[in-house]
């Protein structure tokens, strides 16, 4: 069953891929707020119908307001830090320090899940931090707010899955989904008559095609966390490194220097060091990084734990 789930990962990775190169395309003529904007947007009919399945009872109101209002406010800001940072950065930097989100979830989770961090996982978490230097170089390239950006990405995905750890056995997945849309379309809608541009129909289509690539691969990431274990699945978030060297020299003309592949499989030893960390048991059953269940930062569309909770009391009914 691991085999399978490894191929449905395999499959969602790539789609998701696909999903940012047209993102950086698109770019190229529309502001991150545009393309944010209009991608949540195009996602509302696919997205509705997933809320409408959630028979849970109960109202829309969130029994952890704080959690759930905070959450909301800051995923608005990833897509649009990741969107703005393939915009500026070559498709593998950028992932690289997106990598960094599995890191900044198990220091997260120190204050938040008051988890309970052992020194191998600590250990792991700053070399992890010493591949994001080894990609950043600071003194040696260039930083500008493309590389903040990212970062900015990384740590709000991480700091919202930690979050979504805290209060999703608490509140109804309608609940989880519903805010975090609607704040992202507000948020981006203010910010829209400063940075419209007419769209002409390839970019509305190309949003289209956004919009659907990150609902069907966030199905086929629930389909391949049902069929396999989280530590068999999570990893395969790293085989986006190859897709985005391959679409970067092939379409963009991207180089990938020696350091920025060094520092990303730094960044990915460590993410895969803590993935097994916390397979193989230890001082907490938490294990904020596998349950998260999340791709990192890009994906407009709502958590992968949201849509497995729902699916999951489905089949308890």
């Amino acid at each position: 069953m691991n085999a399978k789930a490894t191929l449905y990962a395999l499959l969602a990775y790539g789609i998701f891929s696909t999903h940012d190169v047209i993102v950086k395309f698109v770019s190229e003529t529309q502001s991150a707020f545009q393309i944010v904007f209009f991608s949540c947007l195009l996602s509302f009919p696919l997205l509705t119908v997933m809320m409408v399945r959630d028979k849970t009872l109960g109202n829309l109101r969130p029994k952890k307001p704080k959690w759930t209002i905070t959450r909301a406010v800051i995923i608005p800001v990833v897509p649009l830090c990741a969107f703005y940072a393939f915009s500026v950065l070559p498709l593998a930097q950028a992932y690289a320090l997106f990598f960094a989100t599995p890191l900044l979830i198990t220091l997260l989770s120190i204050p938040i899940l008051q988890e309970r961090v052992g020194l191998p996982r600590m250990a792991a978490v700053a070399v992890g931090f010493i591949g994001v230097l080894v990609v950043l170089r600071p003194g040696e390239t260039e930083l500008g707010l493309g590389h903040a950006a990212a970062l900015i990405a990384a740590f709000g995905n991480a700091f919202q899955s930690v979050i979504l750890r805290k209060i999703s056995n608490d509140e109804r997945s309608v609940v989880l989904m519903l805010y975090p849309m609607l704040a992202t379309v507000v948020v981006m809608g203010l910010a829209l008559p400063f940075t419209y541009v007419p769209l002409q129909a390839s970019e509305l289509g190309s949003l289209a095609i956004v919009a659907c690539c990150g609902f069907f691969a966030t199905l086929l990431l629930v389909k391949s966390y049902t069929h396999g274990e989280a530590a068999t699945v999570a990893p395969m978030q790293y085989s986006q490194i190859i897709w985005a060297t391959f679409y970067g020299t092939l379409l963009f003309g991207d180089t990938v220097d020696f350091m920025t592949l060094l520092g990303a499989a730094i960044i990915i030893s460590s993410g895969i060091f803590i993935v097994m960390r916390e397979a193989s048991g230890g001082r907490s059953d938490n294990t904020p990084v596998l349950k998260t269940r999340s791709r990192a930062v890009t994906s407009i569309g709502p958590n992968v734990s949201v849509f497995l909770r729902q699916k999951t009391r489905r089949k308890t009914k």
